[in-house]
């Protein structure tokens, strides 16, 4: 039997925060899945990543991204006010300590939208970090996705696929593994996954 003072532990559980990571090779769809993540869950937090690169056509400071000078980026690393960062593409990617300490002391399932370097490094700090790797259906697939998404140039189209097989040999790194198939599909089962966390004692 269960006694008064072990459901007050659940019930503590419960309330806790929880650090969701979500990587995947460029044109996998991670971000998009990480957005509908947010909008379905009522405690998540989409985490805001701060960068070096130029901003994209209809990307938003502040909403997309928090962009930033290469100097600026080197300056917020040596101050520590970055949880991990990593180079990635040739650009500075990381991810605001204060933003996801502040929405974890509150109960707040955080949402990192981030490649398998930074990650790793989130696993090192917070053990009881969900790592979910999303990958295509094929590799064909992805190429097609990302030619046609007509972001980036045939060199750098070139360059992630090339970085997407290295990322995705660290997939087994992960706690779980998602084919992005479909997104509806891809969205339940990243859902489900959630859901076993919280039920997980």
């Amino acid at each position: 039997m269960i006694e008064i003072e072990e459901y007050k532990v659940i019930e503590e559980k419960k309330k806790k925060g929880m650090l969701v990571v979500v990587s995947a090779p460029s044109g996998t769809g991670k971000t998009t899945l990480c957005h509908m993540l947010v909008k379905e869950i009522e405690r998540a937090v989409y985490s805001i990543s701060v960068t070096s690169r130029v901003p994209r056509s209809k990307e938003v400071d502040g909403k997309d991204y928090f962009f930033v000078s290469e100097d600026e980026f080197k300056k917020m690393v040596t101050e520590k006010k970055l949880l991990e960062w990593a180079m990635v593409h040739d650009r500075y990617y990381g991810t605001l300590s204060e933003l996801v300490n502040g929405n974890l002391k509150i109960g707040k399932y955080i949402i990192l939208d981030i490649d398998v370097q930074g990650g790793l490094q989130i696993k090192k700090i917070y053990p009881d970090a969900v790592l979910i790797f999303v990958i295509p259906p094929s590799m064909e697939e992805l190429e097609r996705r990302i030619t046609d998404r007509k972001q980036d140039s045939d060199t750098e189209i070139e360059k992630r696929l090339k970085n997407s097989y290295e990322e995705i040999k660290h997939s087994s790194d992960y706690d779980y593994l998602v084919i992005n198939n479909e997104l509806g599909e891809a969205l339940k089962n990243i859902m489900s996954i959630i859901t076993a966390e919280e039920c997980r004692l």
